[in-house]
């Protein structure tokens, strides 16, 4: 598997447009390391570059994702892509308003208990998964991903 990925091939494997991906960038949402003018970004950047992406195509503002992003490394200490990456799966859960992490089935019934309105689900461990997939056809194929693929990637 690949180290490092190039703004182009972030762009390709999440469907981020160009301009979010710098500003992304200027903002400190997700930041890459740089080499001369290159932005290069780690598994870690791509894995969450990934889950923002779903996360905003599920309708959540880039400030409730950016709280979201904090949470997770203030209370785990650790990034996204570390934080589902493992035997555990973790879900995001929302009543509408507020989001929740999911780290077991108990705590999932603990959350429902407490809800006026039915929860959204998102599995973050299959958006890091899905980019990884798309990482290694990529590499079998030798090619880049088509516009085609692209879009039908994007309508799933």
């Amino acid at each position: 598997m690949q180290d490092r990925f190039t703004s182009r091939e972030v762009i390709q494997l999440t469907g981020i447009t160009p301009r979010q991906l710098q500003w992304w960038d200027e903002r400190g949402i997700v930041v890459p390391v740089r080499e001369g003018h290159r932005r290069l970004y780690s598994m870690e950047d791509l894995a969450e570059v990934a889950v923002i992406c779903e996360l905003r195509r599920k309708g959540f503002s880039l400030q409730r994702v950016r709280k979201v992003m904090r949470f997770l490394q203030r209370e785990f200490s650790k990034r996204l892509a570390e934080t589902v990456s493992g035997a555990s799966e973790y879900h995001l859960l929302t009543d509408g308003r507020t989001l929740y992490l999911e780290t077991s089935p108990r705590q999932i019934v603990d959350l429902l208990k407490n809800a006026r309105q039915p929860m959204l689900s998102i599995c973050l461990s299959d958006a890091v998964r899905q980019v990884r997939a798309e990482i290694r056809a990529k590499k079998n194929n030798g090619s880049t991903m088509t516009g085609s693929s692209h879009k039908a990637r994007r309508a799933s």
